[in-house]
């Protein structure tokens, strides 16, 4: 889930890190990233020289280090919305630079938002007293006074879009047969058709520090085979934690699949994604996920099983452009006597974004899933162990037509390659969406 940006740390890029009130003053127009800062945050800048590059770690004392490093840290907490582990990071990065003003400005701003406004108009004062602040930051506080910093309020953002579709393979059928003797019925060949699509998220924070709750849905009703309607509703909580450069998301999920209008399966899901403090080259960040799941069908006796996964993720993020790449291994254990037993498989996937000066975004990827059964499929019928493997190609346009309104279209491919022949099948998908984004 994405998190709606913040203000706080839009703000914190206006000052200094690790400038001293002098120099706050002199360099608070040249600050890296204020032109990519939020409304409120870009009226207090001025970008009428280039950017004063910071220095680099190696190139600073050990304790300027320390401070650099906990005050990023802190930048990374805001930007997460952990505010009280970013007050806990920008009161150290004080106690170690008292003159530290970008510190002052967003600990300030952070009792703020946590509903303490005797220590948030302390620390005001003592911004206005001690760093003498730009007319900007000056008009910064005030609103932040006029507001008010009575209690904690939860951020929360919600989309909606709605959907036109073509689909090529609506069933998943095939024309492969088992037999060259024999044809398939027309119920399990490829059956086209076109479908209208109403999906939807809501995301909002449970706790001051980083802890949020979601519910996602989405419902798609076929023109003509209404018998393969299908419907989705999860709902969720996820938390996030920091130690050591180390990061740990936490992610909790259930849901409900609906097909052909009766309820059809419940998932349930847990997921952990850590983040080790590696440096790798070319500016790539690695991350470890694991799941552990259930699926439990409500109209098939033998199909329910256990899941888990673990998959190494690689991704790189430079200017508008975003490239990620996973690889990883899979199980799928039966708790009864399905077809085919348990399996076994691996995945992996790729896939590049890119945003456009003119507000379109670029998406290609590439999704590989692959299982092999543990037993033959339907003995003395079909004989064999199954072993598959879907190719999934994606490409998507997003266009900002207004304010918080967005235009897709998107273009989709499936080919699932089999060994047992009847249950091939390829599909493609078009589809036009209108997304609406709100705060």
């Amino acid at each position: 889930m994405r998190r709606p940006a913040s203000p706080l740390a839009a703000l914190a890029l206006l000052l200094a890190c690790g400038a001293s009130a002098a120099q706050q003053q002199e360099q608070q127009q040249d600050r890296p990233g204020a032109e990519s800062a939020a409304p409120a945050a870009t009226s207090a800048t001025a970008a009428d020289t280039p950017p004063i590059p910071a220095p680099a770690p190696e190139q600073l004392p050990p304790v300027q280090a320390v401070t650099k490093q906990l005050y990023e840290d802190a930048l990374q907490s805001i930007a997460e919305g952990r505010k009280q582990d970013a007050n806990q990071a920008l009161r150290r990065v004080i106690e170690q630079e008292p003159q530290h003003a970008g510190a002052w400005l967003d600990l300030a701003l952070i009792q703020c938002s946590l509903g303490r406004p005797d220590e948030a108009e302390r620390m005001f004062r003592t911004i206005e007293e001690r760093f003498a602040p730009p007319p900007g930051i000056v008009e910064l506080i005030r609103e932040a006074r006029a507001v008010g910093c009575e209690q904690w309020t939860p951020l929360s953002q919600y989309s909606l879009s709605i959907s036109r579709g073509i689909d090529q393979n609506v069933n998943q059928g095939s024309t492969r047969v088992l037999n060259p003797e024999y044809t398939l019925s027309p119920e399990f060949q490829p059956q086209h058709d076109q479908y209208t699509m109403l999906s939807g998220d809501y995301m909002r924070d449970l706790t001051p520090n980083g802890t949020v709750g979601f519910v996602q849905f989405q419902q798609r009703r076929n023109d003509t085979l209404r018998q393969y309607d299908s419907g989705a509703l999860f709902a969720g909580a996820e938390t996030l934690w920091r130690w050591d450069g180390w990061t740990l998301r936490g992610t909790v999920l259930a849901g409900l699949i609906s097909l052909g209008g009766e309820f059809y399966q419940r998932q349930y899901q847990l997921l952990a994604r850590v983040g080790p403090p590696l440096k790798l080259p070319y500016g790539f960040t690695f991350h470890l996920q694991g799941s552990v799941g259930r699926n439990s069908y409500v109209t098939l006796d033998t199909f329910d099983a256990n899941t888990g996964e673990l998959r190494a993720q690689f991704s790189r993020r430079k200017n508008d452009s975003v490239v990620s790449a996973s690889i990883g291994v899979a199980t799928d254990r039966a708790t009864g006597a399905r077809p085919g037993g348990d399996r076994h498989g691996a995945n992996a996937a790729l896939s590049w974004q890119r945003k456009y000066g003119t507000g379109l975004t670029a998406e290609v990827g590439y999704t590989l899933q692959h299982w092999r059964g543990s037993e033959p499929y339907a003995p003395p019928v079909v004989d064999q162990v199954r072993e598959q493997d879907t190719h999934t190609l994606r490409a998507a346009l997003t266009y900002p037509v207004a304010r918080q309104q967005n235009l897709i279209l998107e273009v989709r491919q499936v080919i699932n390659r089999e060994n047992i022949p009847i249950f091939q099948y390829n599909n493609r998908q078009l589809q036009l969406s209108w997304q609406w984004q709100g705060l």
